[in-house]
């Protein structure tokens, strides 16, 4: 674990936050992983990272499952430092990494009687806990969990890493991959989890997944944009939005960035997005895309996907 982390008695140190974070910062070589991050999360909470790949999400994960050091700054889960006190943390945490690393030749009963047995467990001891998880794989559990489908997977790994009782999970990108009827019955576990005050910070790239969290931190580039719940995260857009589409969007959005009173224009699944700046005149757009065919625009309220691309172009 590198010859820096110390062995001496652990002092327990109070916190209201299961987790802080303060001026974090990660490099890798030449490339900046994690750029002076700060931020908390209050016990019980359900606090999500969102942001793309590479926004330095999973390095934050392994900075905080003790896995790796910092370069600079700090952080406590439970008021446990991440440098000093690796062991203590490790007894607290469930750590589910974004790559499946269950042993996929080992059944999924063996897998979870695995894990407990790391922890000095036994299944039995936590099987009111993982229930509601493993009884949906629980008719599997003699199949080898490298035969399993990625919902199953997904389920197993969350099982293994709830199997000794942790007060603090932590998710990288658990829904990757898996389609979107699993995404959402995960979700539905992670709501369980909160209410019996188990903290969890979750990571993901897919932005509507935000709205599941107490709150959220927007990640890009290895920075955090902003942190708060995704409501009031929505009600700072202060700018009216459009949806446009047309036959050919490809020249609509060469044209309607032309159009004065624009001020962005961007691809957004089957529309284009508008924002519009103090001069924009709706009837303006309609006139001068008229004849385009298949023209269509209405107003419409932002996203949590379009908060974090203003404040990308910022």
């Amino acid at each position: 674990m590198g010859g820096s982390k110390s062995a001496s008695p652990v002092k327990y140190v109070y916190s209201m936050d299961a987790i802080s974070v303060k001026g974090l910062s990660k490099n890798y070589g030449s490339v900046r992983a994690l750029q002076n991050v700060s931020f908390n999360v209050g016990k019980g909470e359900l606090f999500g990272l969102i942001g793309p790949d590479g926004a330095g999400k999973t390095t934050l994960f392994r900075l905080l499952a003790t896995l790796i050091n910092p370069d600079a700054g700090s952080a406590t889960v439970n008021g446990f430092d991440i440098s000093q006190d690796y062991l203590s943390i490790r007894r607290h945490i469930g750590y589910m990494p974004g790559k499946f690393s269950l042993y996929p030749d080992l059944t999924v009963e063996e897998n979870l009687e695995f894990f407990a047995a790391l922890f000095g467990s036994r299944v039995e001891d936590s099987y009111d806990l993982v229930a509601p998880v493993y009884r949906q794989i629980e008719p599997f559990k003699r199949r080898r969990a490298g035969k399993l489908s990625g919902g199953m997977k997904q389920k197993l790994a969350l099982s293994c890493a709830l199997i000794h009782r942790p007060s603090v999970l932590l998710l990288d990108e658990p829904t990757t991959g898996v389609d979107a009827v699993s995404r959402s019955e995960f979700w539905d576990m992670l709501d369980t989890l909160r209410e019996k005050s188990i903290t969890v910070l979750v990571s993901t790239p897919y932005m509507d997944e935000a709205g599941r969290c107490d709150r959220i931190a927007l990640m890009s580039e290895g920075k955090i944009l902003t942190v708060d719940a995704p409501s009031e995260i929505l009600k700072r857009y202060d700018a009216p939005l459009m949806a446009v589409c047309a036959r050919d969007m490809h020249a609509l959005l060469q044209s309607v960035r032309s159009v004065p009173g624009v001020a962005d224009c961007y691809p957004f699944g089957e529309y284009h997005h508008v924002v519009c700046g103090p001069d924009f005149s709706k009837a303006e757009l309609e006139n001068q895309h008229r004849d385009i065919e298949g023209f269509r625009a209405a107003a419409i309220t932002p996203t949590i996907e379009d908060v974090f691309i203003k404040l990308m172009k910022k």
